[in-house]
C-alpha cells in the first residue's frame, strides 16, 4: 500500500463552534488568542461568527446558524477536507 502524503499549508482553515451557553467562553478564548487566529481563515456558524468577527475585528466566514444547518455545513467541509481543524466549546450547564 502506498501512503498518501498531504501537504498542510501554514495558513489553516479553522472552524470555531460553541453551544449557546459556551459562546462567552469561546469569545474569551478567541480574544486571548487573537494574534494567532488572525493569521488563519476562520469559519463559524451564524451567531458565533458574528460575535467572533466583532470581538476579533477580523473576517470570519459565517455559515448558517447551527439549528438551520450550520453544524452540518461544518461537517461537510470536514468531510471535503476544506477545514483543517475544529475548536468546539460545548457543555450542558
Amino acid at each position: 500500500m502506498t501512503p498518501i502524503v498531504v501537504a498542510i499549508e501554514p495558513r489553516k482553515r479553522i472552524a470555531l463552534v460553541a453551544h449557546d451557553n459556551k459562546k462567552q467562553d469561546l469569545l474569551e478564548w478567541a480574544r486571548f488568542n487573537r494574534d494567532l487566529l488572525a493569521h488563519h481563515e476562520l469559519l463559524a456558524t451564524g451567531t458565533t461568527g458574528i460575535l467572533l468577527e466583532e470581538a476579533l475585528r477580523t473576517p470570519v466566514v459565517k455559515l448558517q446558524s447551527g439549528p438551520l444547518g450550520g453544524d452540518q455545513q461544518i461537517g461537510a467541509k470536514i468531510a471535503e477536507g476544506t477545514i483543517d481543524f475544529v475548536i468546539f466549546f460545548w457543555g450542558g450547564e
